[in-house]
């Protein structure tokens, strides 16, 4: 078997391909650019942009399944430039894999594509699309999801995973974000903090995608569906953001701003960045603010009963592995 991971040189995809490798698995990554630890590791990659057609044809010929991790991830930017990414770079895997006669399409998609600003507490996967969306990431990997399983087909059989903010060793998004914050003294619990929220080890993550790639056929139960990952273990996101604080040494937080004052200060922020186009993001947005202050946990029982995943790591063993691994990197 040969497997094509996009997005290989990523922190989903990189623990994916691990685990594919582990498997005794042939796999091909493809990026944007050539990460000498995958080429070090026996990885064929490919480098190209999902919006070239000849870029993913040539990445997806001769392989047999695919995992589309890639994506453009993002709060704030140009929407054509979400959309170039994830809607079109999402239409061109999938027509190169009914081009080249790929079987099987694992695509990797978020909760936030059924966000609509209000809790979301234990609500499962028949949760239907919001009629509005608060960021161009959120609308584009909606549309982009949509178009995927629409594609399943007795010729391509196509899951697609909402796996629910990623953490673990090496990650290199979430919780350096928090740390620096709070080293700036710019961190603030919004809200009261006692929201529960979901969120996914990165190795159960990776290992829901391999599961996902075991039991999809044409046909078969899980072909053209959704599944939320997380470690189904919902914690407040004060309990939350202070065990990250905890790992990266800092201090708890205790620092609370109300909603009603934080959200005229994020849309603010997002109206100075769009008129003068700064680069970067607004360190405030009101989908930050929706998200920090409301509930994100999710049914778990499609992902158990159809999939079988079932989280191997609870959260405080991966919180004792991040802090074994960042002791390890102290250490050098």
């Amino acid at each position: 078997m040969r497997v094509l991971v996009t997005g290989g040189g990523g922190f989903l995809g990189k623990r994916i391909i691990t685990l594919l490798l582990n498997s005794g698995i042939e796999v091909s990554s493809f990026s944007r650019k050539l990460y000498p630890e995958l080429v070090d590791l026996g990885v064929t990659s490919v480098c190209g942009n999902l919006q070239d057609l000849e870029s993913v044809e040539e990445a997806v010929g001769g392989c047999d399944v695919v995992f589309h991790v890639a994506a453009k991830v993002g709060l704030h930017g140009a929407f054509q430039d979400f959309y170039q990414a994830n809607v079109i770079g999402s239409k061109n895997i999938v027509n190169s894999c009914l081009k080249h006669g790929i079987e099987k399409l694992v695509y990797t998609s978020s909760p936030s594509v059924v966000f609509d600003g209000h809790d979301h507490e234990g609500i499962d996967e028949s949760t239907p699309y919001p009629d509005r969306y608060y960021s161009h990431y959120q609308a584009t990997k909606a549309e982009a999801e949509q178009f995927v399983l629409n594609a399943n087909s007795q010729e391509l059989a196509v899951v697609s995973l909402r796996p629910h903010l990623i953490w673990g060793p090496g990650d290199p998004h979430l919780m350096p974000r928090i740390v620096q914050s709070s080293k700036e003294g710019k961190l603030k619990i919004i809200g009261n903090g006692e929201n529960l929220v979901d969120t996914v080890f990165i190795d159960n993550a990776a290992k829901a995608h391999l599961l996902a790639m075991e039991k999809l056929s044409a046909g078969s139960p899980v072909a053209g569906k959704v599944y939320f990952i997380t470690n189904q273990e919902p914690w407040p996101i004060k309990k939350l953001i202070n065990q990250i604080l905890a790992t990266g040494g800092q201090a708890p937080l205790d620092k609370h701003i109300p909603v009603s004052i934080a959200y005229p200060i994020g849309f603010l922020l997002e109206k100075i960045y769009q008129i003068f186009r700064l680069r970067g993001e607004p360190r405030l947005t009101r989908l930050i603010i929706r998200q920090l202050s409301k509930a994100h946990w999710y049914d778990p029982a499609k992902a158990n009963q159809e999939l079988g995943y079932f989280p191997e790591i609870s959260m405080d063993k991966g919180f004792e592995l991040l802090r074994q691994a960042q002791e390890k990197l102290s250490s050098k």
